[in-house]
């Protein structure tokens, strides 16, 4: 008997002893493995949180070109157009292009296969959009009416495609074909490199006046939803009232818009987008309703609101459904309010030869179809060859844009003409 004992004690002891190795061999590991996960935060990770302060070898060393191309905004353009648009359409991509933005264009079902099948040719066998990849067609062409929801389908249509291809951008901006630039893109770059990410430039107001009876009240089918061609809408009877469970705004179709907004419309992870899409599918020129109803009815994005749509836009007196066309003596007003874009001009109006030469500083070689020279640019003939896209060289636009933004952005912090 006491032999056994002595045997378990023994035993006993060997497993203690064991254990306790174990033990210590564990605690040992995770302790070199927690310094060693450490070590990153002292020499990389670290830094990232250090001040520009000139004791520290760290901060001194010169950030690699990587980091400093992302601090610079990007952004997502739709560019659409209808029949007889393929040449303005072109002419307003190069003006826009810049090897950072994404692009989206579309020419709608109106437009013939021809023009189309065109345009699809062109992006395809441009050098530098295959080299870069950062322009697509949408080459299932929608069909759209302005005055019906189907131009606010066609916008969501561009912003899903955007939000797949890539991530990586800051803003969209949907333009016409009829639109144009008046500041270059490192321009656009340079203003916009300072903002909040969250801003929203999108005209709006609640004050609907005759647009309650005669735009929120009618109910109207838009035949574009289910047919194969463009035709006027048609009315339904009896009209329905206003609605209670949300605020109308209306403004501007031409928007800028932050990419979580967009996020937060497409996703759709509250209702509310999918319920005022439903609604304004009956509402007459729902373009200029649908994107400031969500926005202004959402605390979380009516803070961030400013009441501009960045566009220089010229009015017949008294105002009709469209805007009258510009010209070179337009061209005092529109340099002196400081937009990013002019609305509407005639394909190939000598205004626009004018704003390539003297606000876009477009080569007189390029004959409207180059691009408009920017720090990327490298090669000859000019811009041929991108060379670092994240260098921006700004001029005397990007004064001028700063100048109405910072107004813009100042009137919103005050909270004063937002969501009201």
């Amino acid at each position: 008997m006491g032999y056994v004992n002595l045997e378990k004690k023994k035993w006993v002891f060997s497993f203690a002893i064991t254990s306790l190795v174990c033990i210590y061999l564990i605690a040992t590991s995770f302790n070199m493995g927690l310094m060693s996960s450490l070590r990153p935060l002292d020499n990389e990770t670290f830094s990232r949180f250090l001040t520009n302060d000139s004791d520290s070898k760290v901060s001194s060393q010169q950030p690699n070109e990587e980091e400093e191309e992302d601090k610079l905004p990007r952004f997502a353009y739709l560019v659409s157009g209808s029949k007889g648009d393929l040449e303005s359409l072109w002419r307003t991509l190069r003006a826009l292009y810049h090897p950072r933005n994404q692009y989206i264009v579309h020419l709608d079902l109106e437009s013939p296969v021809e023009e189309r099948l065109e345009l699809a040719s062109r992006i395809d066998n441009d050098s530098m959009y295959s080299k870069v990849g950062n322009v697509y067609m949408i080459t299932k062409a929608n069909l759209v009416t302005y005055t019906g929801p189907t131009m606010v389908s066609n916008t969501l249509h561009a912003c899903a495609i955007l939000l797949k291809r890539s991530p990586d951008w800051d803003w969209f901006i949907n333009l016409s074909a009829s639109d144009y630039p008046l500041v270059t893109q490192d321009d656009l770059i340079h203003t916009f490199s300072t903002l909040d990410r969250n801003l929203n430039f999108i005209e709006h107001t609640s004050e609907l006046g005759w647009k309650n009876e005669k735009r929120a009240m009618p109910l109207m089918i838009d035949p574009a939803l289910y047919m194969l061609n463009k035709s006027d809408i048609l009315w339904v009877r009896p009209g329905r009232s206003l609605p209670a469970a949300f605020k109308l705004f209306t403004g501007s179709a031409w928007m800028v818009l932050s990419h979580s907004l967009v996020e937060y419309i497409i996703w759709g992870w509250d209702n509310l987008p999918r319920t005022l899409l439903m609604y304004y599918a009956n509402f007459v020129s729902s373009p200029e309703g649908y994107f400031h109803t969500v926005i202004c009815n959402v605390p979380e994005f009516s803070k961030t609101a400013v009441n501009h749509d960045l566009h220089y836009i010229a009015w017949h007196r008294p105002p009709r459904q469209h805007p009258r066309l510009l010209s070179v003596g337009d061209m005092g007003p529109m340099i002196a309010s400081g937009a990013a874009f002019g609305r509407k001009f005639r394909r190939n109006d000598v205004a626009l030869d004018k704003i390539d030469k003297e606000l876009l500083m477009r080569s007189s070689t390029s004959e409207g179809g180059g691009f408009i020279p920017g720090g990327w640019c490298g090669g000859e003939p000019e811009c041929s060859v991108v060379e670092d896209v994240a260098r921006i060289t700004p001029g005397s636009g990007a004064e001028r844009l700063k100048g109405l933004i910072d107004r813009l952005v100042t009137e919103a912090k005050t909270g004063n003409n937002q969501c009201e």
